[in-house]
This record gives C-alpha cells, sequence and structure tokens, in this order.
C-alpha cells in the first residue's frame, strides 16, 4: 500500500487531480469570485468571520438552502455538511423553525423586555440539561463562556483556570490562547496568544493542559494551589480532530475540581443538542457545575446559554455577577430554540438515534473507501460531528494532530466541493436531522469517483 507520502510520489499532479478540479470550481463558480473581490474593498478580508478565508480557492457565496442542501450564487447546489459551522442541526431552513419565526416575529422583534418566551425555553432546558438548574441567555459562544468564567471567578474568589491545548472557547483575549499551537509554541510552553493584538490584561490567567493527560492536571493545580477557578474543556474536542475523552478522563475531571474547589464547565457551543437531547454530559454521563451552549440550540438564529447548578447561578440572580446584554432573550432567538427543542425531543429522542446511525454509516464510508485507495485516513468524533484525517494512528491529544495531511485533506475538500459536496477546511463534519440514508448513498459514491481521479 505504501506512505501517504510514496503514493502521492507516483502521481502526476498533486493528490484527487486537485489542479483539475480547482479550474473546474473556478469557472463554476465565478459569481462567488466577483462578489469576494467586490467585498474585500469595504469587509476586512471579504468575509465576516476569519475562519472563512480559509475555503480553497475563496470564499463562497450562497443564495439558498433547504434541507441537506444549499445553493451558492451560480446556481451550483451542495450537499452540505459545513451547516453553517454546526448551528443548522435540522438542516437548512426547517419548515418548524422558519414558522415559530415568523408567527413570533409579527408580535416584535425584541423588547428589551420579558416575555413567555424566555421562562417557556428556560423550562424545558432546565429539564434537558443534568447540571441546569437555572440558565441565562445571550448571543454568541464567545460571551456565554466569558460569563461562566467570570461566574467561576466570583463563585471561589480565584483569577486563573485551565484550559487544554486545541481547545476553542471563542475569540475574547482571555481564552484565545494555545487554540492551534505549533510545536514550536508547544515547546515554549506557557499558552501562546492567538493572533496580534491580545492584551496583556489577563496574561497568565490560562494555565494550559493537553487534553486527555490526567498527570498535566495534576501538575497544574500542584504548580497554583488554591489559585485555579475552573476547568475548561470541550468535553468531545470538536474545534480540533473530534478528539474524544479517553474512558475515565472526564470523571477524574469532575473530581479533581471537586477536590481542589473548582468549578467544572463543559463548553457545549456544539456538542450541546449534537449528541444527545441532554448535551454531552447526558452522552458521557458526567455532570458539570456550569455548561455553555451556542449554535445548534439555535438552530440557525443567533443564541447561546450558560446552565449550571443553583448556588452558582444565583449569583448572576442576585446581582452580584453581572450579566448583561440588549439582545439578550430575544423573541426570535427564543421562538428558534424552542422550535428546535421541540423537534428534537419528540419521540423520546428519536433524531438522535438517526444522526448517530447516519453518522456512522458516513465515517465508516469515507473511511473504508479512501483506505481501500491507499489512504491512511481515520474519523474520529461521535454521532452528528466527526472529523476526517489523513492520519495514521487514532489522536489522543491535539499534538497528535500535528502529524495530520492537512495538504492532501485540502487537495480532498477541493475536489469533493467540485463533486457538489460541500465541508469544512479543517477536516470537522456535521449531519442533521434533514440528512438521509440517499444523501449519504450520494456522498460516498461523489467520494468514489473522486478517488479514483
Amino acid at each position: 500500500m505504501g506512505t501517504l507520502a510514496e503514493k502521492q510520489m507516483k502521481r502526476d499532479e498533486p493528490a484527487f487531480a486537485a489542479a483539475r478540479h480547482e479550474t473546474s470550481v473556478l469557472t463554476k463558480t465565478a459569481g462567488s469570485k466577483k462578489r469576494w473581490l467586490r467585498a474585500r474593498s469595504t469587509l476586512a478580508g471579504g468575509v465576516s468571520s476569519g475562519l472563512r478565508r480559509h475555503q480553497r480557492p475563496y470564499p463562497l457565496y450562497f443564495d439558498h438552502g433547504a434541507g441537506s442542501r444549499v445553493v451558492d450564487v451560480d446556481g451550483n447546489s451542495y450537499l452540505d455538511y459545513t451547516l453553517a459551522w454546526g448551528p443548522n442541526i435540522l438542516g437548512h431552513a426547517p419548515p418548524q423553525v422558519l414558522d415559530a419565526i415568523s408567527q413570533a416575529m409579527r408580535r416584535g422583534l425584541t423588547f428589551g423586555a420579558q416575555h413567555d418566551l424566555e421562562f417557556e425555553v428556560s423550562e424545558r432546558l432546565t429539564q434537558l440539561l443534568p447540571c441546569a438548574d437555572q440558565v441565562c441567555y445571550a448571543n454568541t459562544g464567545t460571551e456565554i463562556v466569558q460569563l461562566a468564567l467570570r461566574l467561576s471567578r466570583a463563585a471561589t474568589g480565584r483569577s486563573k483556570f485551565i484550559k487544554f491545548e486545541g481547545h476553542y472557547h471563542g475569540w475574547d483575549d482571555t481564552v484565545l490562547v494555545s487554540y492551534h499551537p505549533t510545536r514550536k509554541q508547544i515547546d515554549k510552553a506557557g499558552g501562546e496568544p492567538i493572533g496580534e493584538g491580545i492584551g496583556q490584561l489577563h496574561q497568565g490567567a490560562a494555565i494550559i493542559a493537553e487534553w486527555n493527560d490526567e498527570d498535566g492536571v495534576r501538575a497544574a493545580f500542584a504548580h497554583n494551589p488554591g489559585m485555579i477557578s475552573a476547568v475548561i474543556c470541550e468535553p468531545l474536542l470538536c474545534n480540533s480532530g473530534c478528539i474524544p475523552p479517553q474512558p475515565g478522563f472526564l470523571n477524574f475531571l469532575r473530581e479533581i475540581t471537586e477536590r481542589e474547589g473548582a468549578l467544572l464547565i463543559f463548553d457545549e457551543v456544539i456538542t450541546g443538542f449534537r449528541l444527545a437531547l441532554g448535551g454531552a454530559q447526558e452522552f458521557y454521563a458526567i455532570t458539570p457545575d456550569l455548561a455553555t451552549y451556542a449554535k445548534a440550540i439555535g438552530g440557525g438564529a443567533a443564541l447561546s446559554v450558560l446552565g449550571g447548578k443553583q448556588k452558582f447561578m444565583e449569583q448572576i440572580a442576585g446581582g452580584g455577577v453581572i450579566h448583561a446584554g440588549t439582545l439578550n432573550g430575544n423573541v426570535i432567538a427564543l421562538s428558534a430554540a424552542k422550535a428546535v427543542l421541540d423537534v428534537l425531543a419528540r419521540d423520546n429522542g428519536a433524531r438522535f438515534r438517526d444522526l448517530h446511525r447516519l453518522g456512522a454509516r458516513l465515517r465508516n464510508g469515507l473511511k473504508e473507501i479512501l483506505s481501500t485507495h491507499g489512504y491512511h485516513v481515520i474519523t474520529s468524533g461521535e454521532g452528528s460531528v466527526f472529523s476526517l484525517l489523513f492520519l495514521e494512528r487514532q489522536p489522543r491529544s491535539y499534538r497528535d494532530l500535528l502529524s495530520a495531511d492537512r495538504q492532501l485533506y485540502a487537495d480532498f475538500a477541493l475536489a469533493l466541493l467540485d463533486a457538489d459536496v460541500l465541508t469544512l477546511p479543517d477536516g470537522r463534519w456535521y449531519i442533521s436531522t434533514a440528512h438521509s440514508d440517499t444523501d449519504i448513498d450520494a456522498t460516498l459514491a461523489a467520494v468514489e469517483r473522486v478517488v479514483q481521479c
């Protein structure tokens, strides 16, 4: 079979006929290129979020979506496994959400005051989420994580927190460290800020540990006695390879935080309402002190949620911990959330059984096809979110991802784009309740064509 390098050396062109596919995509997406060039003159980078710059050959512009498909401005229809980077758990333009928003917004978009949807959704969330005695609302994952960290500092009187390499908790200065560090940055240690302009206000607040490394976490507590307010993690490391916790690791985090008087925070911005109706804490049967949610909970509308135990949330209720936001709990977001929860909770969460079945079928099919054609490939993740990586062994932590062949994946993703299958540039795949076995069949057939180029 040979190594990836040997296999690629035998080719007359880059893997997956990337040059030919790029020419084809350029021809098919001229309208997107024209718009992107126009946008760059007035919109920084031509995109509204920096990560969108990385699509090859350039960011595409979309006109509409329905179900499992999205259509660009040139009329190309794609099977979509990006799902807006995760929020579209019910697919594009789900009628249940559109109807709910349409009905609600006729009474007003936002009040900056109270309305019935606030407690109707909070009652549902506190029934579903194991850690949530109470919840509060915001609009983005970044801001709700900041509230969780603020609350942990207030509850413990401590200023530092432990985060893990490769875990993403938003773009605030406090947490945008050691997200995707290079080997050199890892060896330097200390938690490298990502990008320029990161301030010094919170320098050293984040103590960096390696995912699935119990000894590293013990050392972090030992070297910072009585100073750590919380341990925050993606319970399934979705932002870096969808690396699951090793057996017992989340139990360990629960035990050591309780012993050290720190809070355990699950960042479920991605895993919430994707792995199970009660999120990763239900899926892994570990209850944190606090948990953050966004993406899927809004089904495409901007909403984030903090859920937590009463003894901590009462500090927000009493005003000791400040939580504010003009658009918090707005009608559009909460009407969407109520509709999403109604759909996902139907028939005792039967949709999740389908999501896990389809996810496993797609993962296994991708791996079988690529492996049969001589590629070292792994898939990692759970249910409706997983990563595909050109890597020889299952990763245990972010550091293992440094050996992945990212250029090969970029060539593969470009070839799939030409075959009308849309994927994210980082190797992450999302599935929605709108995806079907027919969609999976079509996707695997496209992969077969791509690998035979």
